[in-house]
C-alpha cells in the first residue's frame, strides 16, 4: 500500500499532487479526512478523469491494496455502473456538470507521507467511499466503508442479471425469514424501510441519528435553487411513495443499546447465517486481514450482536437491515428507485477513521 500510494504521488504534476496530497498535521486536513460522501458530489482530491491512463492505473492498483480481490471487483463494477445509470436517466446533463453520472469522477486524497509513522488516504465518488489510516506500516482502520449500486439489478444477456450487492441483500432476506414468530417480532422494526442508510455520512454516529435528507448529503447546498429543491422533493417523494411514518423514524432511528434480535437469541444456523451477513462487510478488506476483522466477532463475542429488520420479507419488496453491536454498524438499504438502487455500510462507531488508534499512538509517542 505504502508502495502504490508512493508510486500515485511521484507520477502526478505539481498541480495534481497539490488535489491529491494533502499535509497530515494541520487541522485542516484532519477535518476534510473526516468528511465523507456517497452520493455524486465533490469528495475532494484529484479525480481520475483529471489523470492520465498511468496515473489512473496506479491509482487503482493503490485501491486495490485496500481491497480484497471480491472487494475491488465489486468497487470497479460500481464505478462502471455510472455508465448504465446515465443511460437510465436518458443521458440528461445533472448535478450542475455537463456529466452528471460520469464514471471519471472518482477521488483520490492522499494524507500525510506514504512511509511515515502515519498517514492515510481516501478514494470515493457515487457509490463508492473508502477510508484507510496506516500506523506504524500496519492498516489499522478501513472505516467508514461504503459500496451502493443503481441499479442493484440490471439485465444482462442471456436472460440473466447483474447484482453487484445482490448477495449482500439476499443473505439479510435469508436471516430475516429464518426467525420464528418471537425472533421475528424483535428483529422487525416497522413494515416499512427507510430510504437511506440512517447513520448517512455523518463523521461520528450518535444516538437518535435519524435518516438524512437527500440534499443534505452533498458538498454544501446546491447554488442553484432549483437544482436544491429537486434533490429535497425527491427525497420527500420517496418517503410519500412508501408511506413513511414519524412513528417509522422513531423505530429505526440509532440507539445506543442496539435494537433487534440479539445473535444469543439465534440457532446454529441463523447464526451462520449472521456470520455470513457480517462475512459481506468485513471481507472487503485485503485478503491478510479478513481473518483479523472476522475474529472481532467469533465465539461468543458473536452474541452481543443484534440484528434488526425494516420492510418487506419478500424478495424484491424494499427493505433494511443493521447489525449493531461492540465497535460494529453494519447498515443495509434497498428502497430507492423503486427497490432497485441500494446502499451498504460498514461502521466502527468507536474507531471510524482510526480515531482510537490515533490516540493510543499519540499517546504512546507524545505524551
Amino acid at each position: 500500500m505504502t508502495e502504490a500510494a508512493k508510486a500515485v504521488l511521484a507520477s502526478l504534476e505539481r498541480d495534481q499532487r497539490a488535489r491529491a496530497g494533502w499535509a497530515w498535521s494541520d487541522a485542516e486536513s484532519q477535518t476534510e479526512r473526516r468528511r465523507w460522501f456517497y452520493t455524486p458530489t465533490d469528495h475532494g482530491g484529484l479525480t481520475v478523469n483529471a489523470m492520465t491512463p498511468g496515473q489512473y492505473q496506479r491509482t487503482m492498483v493503490l485501491v486495490a491494496t485496500g481491497l480484497s480481490e471480491a472487494g475491488y471487483v465489486t468497487v470497479a463494477t460500481i464505478m462502471g455502473l455510472e455508465n448504465a445509470l446515465d443511460r437510465t436517466e436518458g443521458f440528461a446533463s445533472t448535478f450542475a456538470r455537463d456529466r452528471g453520472r460520469d464514471p471519471g469522477m472518482y477521488y483520490l486524497r492522499i494524507f500525510g507521507t506514504p512511509g511515515e509513522a502515519v498517514w492515510g488516504w481516501r478514494f470515493g465518488g457515487h457509490h463508492v467511499s473508502l477510508n484507510n489510516l496506516v500506523v506504524d506500516g500496519a492498516l489499522v482502520s478501513s472505516t467508514p466503508c461504503f459500496l451502493g449500486a443503481d441499479p442493484a439489478t440490471a439485465p444482462l444477456l442471456g436472460a440473466t442479471s447483474l447484482r453487484p450487492l445482490g448477495a449482500v441483500e439476499d443473505l439479510g432476506r435469508s436471516l430475516v425469514r429464518s426467525l420464528d414468530d418471537a425472533q421475528r417480532s424483535l428483529a422487525v422494526l416497522t413494515p416499512r424501510a427507510p430510504v437511506d442508510v440512517v447513520g448517512a455520512n455523518r463523521s461520528r454516529i450518535s444516538s437518535g441519528d435519524r435518516v438524512v435528507p437527500l440534499g443534505d448529503l452533498f458538498r454544501g447546498r446546491f447554488a442553484d435553487p432549483g437544482l436544491a429543491h429537486a434533490m429535497d422533493a425527491a427525497h420527500e417523494a420517496n418517503e410519500s411513495y412508501y408511506g413513511i411514518t414519524p412513528a417509522d423514524h422513531d423505530a429505526v432511528e440509532l440507539t445506543a443499546a442496539p435494537r433487534g434480535v440479539p445473535a444469543s437469541s439465534l440457532g446454529a444456523e441463523q447464526r451462520e447465517l449472521l456470520l455470513a451477513v457480517l462475512n459481506c462487510y468485513t471481507g472487503r478488506v485485503p485478503e491478510e486481514l479478513i481473518a483479523r476483522e472476522a475474529a472481532r466477532y467469533a465465539g461468543p463475542l458473536l452474541d452481543e450482536v443484534h440484528f434488526a429488520w425494516a420492510g418487506g420479507l419478500a424478495p424484491g419488496d424494499a427493505c433494511y437491515y443493521r447489525l449493531q453491536g461492540p465497535r460494529l454498524l453494519v447498515e443495509y438499504d434497498n428502497t430507492q428507485r423503486m427497490a432497485n438502487h441500494a446502499h451498504s455500510v460498514w461502521r466502527d462507531p468507536e474507531g471510524d477513521f482510526g480515531t482510537d488508534v490515533l490516540a493510543a499512538h499519540h499517546t504512546a509517542h507524545h505524551a
